[in-house]
């Protein structure tokens, strides 16, 4: 997978990570550029849709982005887990130890409002299950916020919208495993969240920020 998948990062939809993080397990099934069984699709978010991500290219300076939802894809079959984030400034694919350390950061300064949830599904389940029909990306009029990825919609035989499904951090809904920060980074990188990188001079204060939502 990894240096095969540049090209779609500059293909990527603005604002529309989902999908992005789709089309993007789709090339690896067609390719077969690494095996399925080692890569999960990562939703990031939590009860009040307000998740701080910093290194994100919709921010300023070294201030978090304050997303309702994030997606990235994480690729675990090797000591290192890689991370492959669109909207990152960091390398791609990052180094899971970097990202936990320069993207998520320690929660140890974050009111628990913003705390993150992770819910971890696998790639073979995120392609066969995911739908999304954009409504979400309407206005009450029915006319886009913003226009839309050119492709058709995402959906399956059964289901033409199940986003929220993802989104919700509640883990008897939808599909995958939920987890902590410290969980998530215990399970992958064997070490919970002890990034020295400093978060109290953003997420702990809301006028510190950049806000963005992928409803537009």
């Amino acid at each position: 997978l990894e240096g095969r998948t540049y090209v779609l990062r500059w293909l990527a939809s603005a604002l529309c990570c989902e999908e992005n993080v789709w089309k993007l397990c789709d090339y690896v099934r067609k390719q077969r550029t690494a095996p399925l069984k080692h890569l999960f699709v990562i939703f990031i978010s939590n009860e009040t849709r307000t998740v701080p991500l910093w290194k994100q290219k919709s921010g300023h300076g070294d201030l978090p982005v304050i997303w309702d939802y994030h997606v990235i894809l994480l690729q675990a079959d090797q000591s290192d887990c890689l991370v492959y984030d669109l909207d990152s400034t960091l390398s791609f694919p990052c180094s899971l130890k970097l990202y936990a350390a320069q993207a998520l950061r320690s929660e140890s300064d974050i009111r628990p409002e913003y705390h993150r949830k992770f819910r971890v599904v696998p790639v073979d389940s995120f392609l066969l299950n995911f739908a999304s029909d954009r409504s979400h990306m309407r206005n009450s009029d029915g006319s886009w916020k913003m226009p839309p990825p050119t492709y058709a919609p995402i959906c399956t035989a059964d289901c033409q919208m199940n986003l929220d499904d993802f989104i919700n951090m509640d883990p008897a809904i939808g599909w995958g495993v939920v987890f902590s920060l410290n969980h998530f980074l215990q399970r992958y990188i064997g070490s919970p969240s002890s990034s020295s990188a400093s978060s109290s001079s953003s997420a702990s204060s809301s006028s510190s920020s950049s806000s963005a939502t992928r409803s537009w």
